[in-house]
This record gives C-alpha cells, sequence and structure tokens, in this order.
C-alpha cells in the first residue's frame, strides 16, 4: 500500500508543476494590482492615464473621457477589472456590443465574478437575438457552472493545497504508529489526491478558454450569415449586436465560421465580429 501511494505521489508531481506554471500569465490573468507591482503604475503614471482618473470621469459621467483612459491602460496590460468599468462606461454610452465585449472579457479573466455576470446578464436582455441554447445534461452543467465559480489561478491555488495536504496525509499514513491514524492519513491521502487531480483539470479548462479565446461579440448593429464565406453565399439568418458567437473555422481570409448555442452555423465577414 505504501508502494502505491508512493507512485501517486510521483504521478502527481507534473500536475503540482502545470499549476504553478498555470499562473504565470500575466498578460492575460493578472490583477491590475499585480500588473502594476511589475511596473504598470509607472508607466500609466508616465502618460497621465491612471484608473484614478478614469473613475473619476466615468463618476462625473464623462464616459468618452473615461472610455479613453480605460482603453490606454489596457495596452499596458489586461485587467479584469479595467475591462469591467470599460463595459459599464460603453453600456452608459449606449454602445451595447462594446460593453457585451468588454463584460465577457472580464468575466473570462474572473468567472465567479457575481458583479460582471449580473452586468453581463442586464446587457444581454437588451440585445434582439434571443437564441435557445441546447441543454446539457444535468451533471455537465452543474460541471460548468463549478468551473466557472473561479479562475485558472485560483483552482491551480486549489490544486497546489490539496496536494500539499495530501503529503502531509502521506505523512502520517507511513510514520504514525497508530492505526487509526494511519487509516485517517490514507483516506485523506486518497480524497486530497481526487482533489488535486479534478482542481488541476478545472485550471487547465479554464486556462484554455483564456489562451483560446475561440468566442466573438457581433460589433455592427446587425449582419446577414451566409452559407459560404463569400458575399454571393445564400442567406441564411440575421444577427444583431452584441450576440456572441464562438469561432468554428478561422481559416479563410476575410470571413469566418461562427456556431450559435442552437446549432446553427454559417459565415460571416471578419470584420463583423470582434473576438473576446
Amino acid at each position: 500500500m505504501k508502494k502505491i501511494l508512493f507512485i501517486l505521489l510521483v504521478l502527481s508531481l507534473p500536475m503540482v508543476c502545470f499549476s504553478q506554471s498555470s499562473t504565470g500569465n500575466p498578460a492575460k490573468g493578472d490583477s491590475l494590482q499585480q500588473m502594476e507591482a511589475r511596473g504598470l503604475s509607472a508607466n500609466v503614471q508616465a502618460t497621465d492615464t491612471t484608473k484614478a482618473a478614469a473613475d473619476s470621469a466615468y463618476i462625473k459621467e464623462d464616459y468618452a473621457e473615461a472610455i479613453q483612459i480605460y482603453e490606454a491602460l489596457l495596452k499596458h496590460g489586461e485587467a479584469a477589472e479595467v475591462y469591467y468599468n470599460l463595459g459599464n462606461s460603453y453600456y452608459k454610452s449606449g454602445e451595447l456590443a462594446k460593453a457585451i465585449l468588454n463584460y465577457e472579457r472580464a468575466l473570462l479573466m474572473q468567472p465567479g465574478n457575481a458583479d460582471i455576470r449580473a452586468n453581463l446578464e442586464i446587457a444581454r436582455a437588451k440585445t434582439v437575438d434571443k437564441v435557445e441554447a441546447v441543454p446539457d445534461i444535468f451533471f455537465v452543467a452543474w460541471i460548468k457552472s463549478l468551473i466557472d465559480t473561479t479562475s485558472a489561478d485560483g483552482w491551480a491555488t486549489w490544486a497546489i493545497a490539496s496536494f500539499i495536504l495530501f503529503i502531509l496525509s502521506l505523512f502520517a499514513y507511513i510514520f504514525s504508529k497508530q492505526v487509526l491514524v494511519k487509516k485517517l492519513g490514507f483516506i485523506a491521502g486518497l480524497v486530497f489526491i481526487a482533489i488535486s487531480v479534478c482542481t488541476n483539470l478545472f485550471a487547465a479548462q479554464q486556462k484554455d478558454q483564456l489562451v483560446s479565446r475561440s468566442e466573438a461579440i457581433v460589433m455592427p448593429p446587425s449582419i446577414t450569415v451566409r452559407s459560404t464565406p463569400s458575399e454571393s453565399g445564400t442567406e441564411l439568418f440575421i444577427l444583431h449586436e452584441g450576440r456572441k458567437v464562438s469561432i468554428k473555422d478561422n481559416s479563410m481570409k476575410g470571413w469566418k465560421e461562427i456556431s450559435l448555442e442552437d446549432g446553427k452555423v454559417g459565415w460571416v465577414p471578419a470584420s463583423s465580429v470582434e473576438i473576446i
């Protein structure tokens, strides 16, 4: 039995390495405070485009100025808080598609943020297209909901913590002379290694979503979805601004094949959608 646990320990070491590497993507998942620690603050202050100035402009209802400053901040690196505030500014300015785009980007970085999700749902409610998604099996929907409770970095932290607890349980099992402690250490070790495996998988899923960016938002007031990547293609249906789509094929120059939650597919001009 000890050999089995040692084998599990060896097999688990690569997962810990993955968990640590999953947190090493500052351009995609770091908070604004973390980026400032790397020098963003100095750069932003040098150009007088501070978040405080943007927040002040937003409070004064000078949304055009706030948008300009928030956009300038994002050139120095992505941050969920800035995307969220930029989405609010666009929403107040009546630019629904850009508001949804930035809410989606913020939610991609902080999937468990209730404020971002609430504002996104408010903005979505104002879109024209109402697409009925094909429902997932209940346990698949539950797992997806669980994964979205935190970010890749959050799940990586859970993975590392559970792996450390697994090590402690392993020591308790090997070195304790009490039968009860050995049993508890063995059971706890199995539980913690299972949690470590699951949370590593969840971190990988969140990181893949953050890196792949395979979804987009329709930006023009309306676009015609066609059967082929050509203006002469058959008109299939029309989509309106703010509609979220998945990119199926990005290989055709000037065109993208998209799909909707209800299974509909078609081609749209690449300029008509913006990647989240």
